[in-house]
């Protein structure tokens, strides 16, 4: 279930509108809500390429 009520009142602490929250994307709430220099989760390819140029050499 989403906290919509949870959502709305953070919204509200930074200085959303009601009107302007019910607009955003998730995309856009995330980016609002994100610790700042939080880390995002590392894609297959970026593991692949990261694999390739530092092998275990095991």
């Amino acid at each position: 279930m989403t906290p919509w009520g949870e959502m709305l009142r953070t919204a509200a602490l930074l200085g959303v509108a009601p009107d302007a929250f019910w607009r955003l994307s998730l995309k856009e709430w995330r980016m609002l809500t994100q610790t700042p220099g939080a880390a995002t989760p590392m894609g297959r390819k970026t593991l692949a390429q990261l694999m390739e140029e530092w092998p275990d050499g095991g």
